[in-house]
């Protein structure tokens, strides 16, 4: 597959273009932090140490589980607590967690983020083995450890699983290890070991029952990438570490150094920072601090289909099942001129995405039509017009502009809400208007308030389409900006292909999309299924998903309604839901994680309320999730049974274990969990593909798969009684004030 590379630009300290007051302020360049064990900075003590960290990866049934285990060393003659942090995954659901105490997995169980604490504390004072996952909102997930004996080792697993689409034909995996440097107070406290001294390595299975004619890893080409038959792939990553003994007429190699041994090919610099001309420094593997981006490629001329995934026992009276519509790409291609506005963020927080971002930039207005105009605003700890009002986009002028943006460096903080509000002024009603935000999405200066941000962009006839860089982005900010105003969201790693990024995005920004989207389910006793609140709007290249519960099984009568360019258009088709299916048990954490989700979007929307965090709270519980409002905790069996806190996680671990041991025993076949076989319910996308207008997305891999795709997954309503009920006592607090 072709390898794109993109180029890094040599960035000077005057900002072309810019105020004299805004050029001062760009020479700001904070530390970019990554996954790694924490220490209080000016601490005495010797940093303690990642022995090993092993991922594997399976994708299939279209959702991801990742499972991470890690060692971690104390070289110092004292017991001390780890603490490991690193950037909160997309669309995440961690449901396991295992700390090794007396050489045996404890599994964790999920309790009230203030009582887990409380227990870490108490468990910790006495001097008992205990461990906590705690999350610090959308930024990051903290593991602590306690304690990790002088000079000894500890063990710990984390599994957590996401929801997986494809994008145009194209999936993505990332294994995020880049915190984006956004969290300042944290920077300044802590300082963190990021470095893996033994061995890493990292395994992805991909079993999917449409073909795939090929994977990529951008930044890592020389991982060893094996199709195993025609519906199996393999990624591997190894590094290790292997000591030598000193040699003193070995002038290959110094003394006290190491061999760095992978599976192909790699750069000792960029693995492991081993120097030759440095024998006796601590030679380490590899560090996270990049992340590990994974794209498939499907075959071409698949089907449009409708897919579906259940899970049931025998003995319940509730079922839970995952729904996939991948439309036809019956979508119209905009012919009219079009104007493209760019907001771009260049405050501190960016300086490591700058030059992800400008080439971002250069390939997007590369793409634009002739007839196209675009205008360019920048915003750090202020909004300025970079490019005084709109230009054409024609190359002579791309080519000066893109020299001027070349030289800027970022600085300061950031007044998101000043940049949106230059970028949406002066749109002319007559042309249809795009807004391109490149933002990490942590405003900081000026209006921060969520609700103004919404109430701003209801106002114009604007399509918001949002790049969020980095894993530490406000991704509920910008995707509830983004429904506001009806566009698209897609999250960028600095380990993306930018040019493949740009032909999907450039696929949703210049077709028409379905609008006014309605979904409709009936005849099996679905509940907790409604219109997603993230999207009504589906783009060129989309899936849509929905989880939802079923009580009658049987066949289910699926209806779509959306409109396209003003007329209304109607997909039906029919599906078998069944009585009995255990092999997917993991459905009921992700319908549970979206159901919380799309609680916390009505927290976030219309302010705090006791009712909803209670109910994130029982349902994380329940299904064993940690939230902003749980944490996962774990100690001995017989202090869980003193606090009388029951083990459902570990037996719904169990459970999923044994599931996904048989899954992998099973083979994949073609297309079978393809439910509208009998009834398409879209054009085939075959009878389209070969025609289309623009070059096919695949050759170039971009953004879709784990984490959502470019809109947010299709959720599902959670307890609509608990949300009725908020929304009434809100209208009648509203009601009562106003009177």
């Amino acid at each position: 597959m072709t390898n794109l590379t993109t180029t890094h630009k040599t960035t000077r300290l005057a900002a072309l273009g810019l105020s004299a007051g805004l050029s001062a302020a760009l020479l700001y360049s904070p530390v970019t932090e990554a996954a790694g064990l924490l220490k209080p900075n000016n601490a005495s003590y010797a940093d303690l140490q990642i022995k090993t960290h092993h991922v594997n990866v399976v994708i299939e049934d279209m959702y991801a589980t990742t499972t991470i285990e890690q060692t971690f060393h104390n070289p110092n003659p004292n017991d001390l607590e780890a603490i490991y942090s690193f950037p909160v995954p997309e669309k995440a659901a961690v449901g396991e967690f295992s700390y090794w105490i007396d050489g045996k997995p404890v599994t964790g169980e999920v309790v009230e983020k203030q009582q887990a604490r409380q227990i870490y504390e108490q468990e910790k004072q006495q001097g008992h083995a205990t461990a906590i996952v705690e999350k610090d909102k959308y930024k990051t997930f903290d593991i602590s450890v306690f304690p990790v004996k002088a000079n000894q080792d500890v063990k710990i697993k984390l599994v957590y699983l996401q929801n997986t689409q494809t994008d145009t034909g194209i999936g993505r995996y990332v294994y995020p290890l880049e915190d984006g440097g956004v969290d300042v107070e944290k920077q300044s406290f802590w300082s963190r070991n990021e470095s893996v001294e033994e061995a890493f390595s990292f395994n992805v299975k991909l079993r999917t029952s449409y073909p795939v004619d090929g994977l990529r890893m951008p930044q890592h080409p020389h991982a060893n990438l094996q199709q195993l038959n025609t519906h199996e792939w393999q990624a591997t990553l190894i590094n290790q570490i292997t000591a030598q003994q000193p040699n003193r007429d070995d002038r290959t190699l110094p003394s006290n150094t190491a061999t760095l041994t992978t599976d192909a090919p790699t750069d000792l610099k960029a693995a492991g920072e081993y120097d030759a001309e440095s024998p006796n420094q601590s030679t380490t593997v590899t560090r996270l601090d990049k992340d590990i981006l994974l794209y498939w490629r499907q075959a071409q001329g698949l089907p449009a289909s409708v897919d579906t995934v259940s899970y049931k026992e025998a003995n319940s009276s509730k079922g839970t099942f995952k729904l996939t519509l991948t439309p036809g790409n019956d979508l119209p291609l905009i012919t009219q001129g079009r104007d493209w506005v760019f907001v771009l963020d260049i405050s501190g927080s960016m300086q490591g995405k700058f030059s992800t971002l400008t080439e971002g930039v250069r390939q997007g207005l590369g793409q634009l039509n002739p007839q196209d105009r675009f205008k360019i605003v920048l915003f750090n700890n202020q909004a300025q017009n970079f490019t005084q009002g709109y230009q054409p986009a024609d190359q002579q002028t791309i080519s000066r502009v893109m020299a001027q943006l070349d030289s800027v460096q970022p600085g300061n903080g950031t007044n998101l809400y000043a940049g949106l509000a230059q970028g949406i002024n002066q749109l002319e009603a007559d042309r249809s208007t795009a807004i391109i935000l490149v933002t990490d999405g942590v405003a900081n200066v000026g209006e921060t308030e969520k609700s103004k941000f919404l109430h701003l962009l209801e106002k114009r006839d604007a399509r918001l389409f949002t790049f969020i860089m980095g894993n530490s982005a406000n991704r509920p900010l910008l995707e509830e900006m983004t429904r506001v105003s009806n566009g698209f969201a897609m999250s960028i790693s600095n380990a993306d292909d930018i040019m493949g990024q740009l032909m999907l995005a450039k696929g949703k920004m210049t077709h028409s999309a379905m609008r006014n989207i309605n979904l409709k389910i009936s005849g099996v006793r679905g509940k907790e299924i409604v219109k997603p609140r993230l999207a009504n709007t589906l783009y060129h290249g989309q899936q849509l998903t929905v989880f939802g519960h079923y009580y009658q099984p049987g066949e289910a009568e699926i209806t779509l309604t959306a409109t396209i360019d003003g007329k209304e258009k109607r997909y039906n088709t029919k599906i078998m839901l069944p009585e009995h299916a255990t092999a997917h048990p993991e459905l009921e954490r992700l319908w549970a994680y979206a159901a919380i989700e799309e609680l916390q979007a009505e927290i976030d929307y219309l302010g705090a309320d006791k009712d909803a965090e209670q109910a994130i709270t029982d349902t994380a519980i329940e299904y064993g999730l940690v939230t902003d409002y749980t944490s996962m905790i774990v100690v001995r069996d017989e202090v869980f049974n003193a606090l009388n806190i029951t083990r459902s996680n570990q037996q719904r671990v169990e459970k999923e274990q044994k599931a996904r041991a048989a899954r992998l025993q099973q083979p994949v076949t073609a297309q079978q969990h393809r439910a509208d076989q009998q009834t398409p319910m879209f054009v085939d996308r075959s009878a389209t593909q070969p025609n289309q207008s623009q070059p096919r997305a695949a050759v170039s891999p971009s953004r879709s798969g784990s984490g959502g795709g470019a809109i947010s997954p299709w959720l599902v309503l959670f307890i609509a009684a608990s949300i009725a009920l908020i929304q009434l006592r809100r209208l009648n607090g509203s009601t009562t004030k106003k009177a």
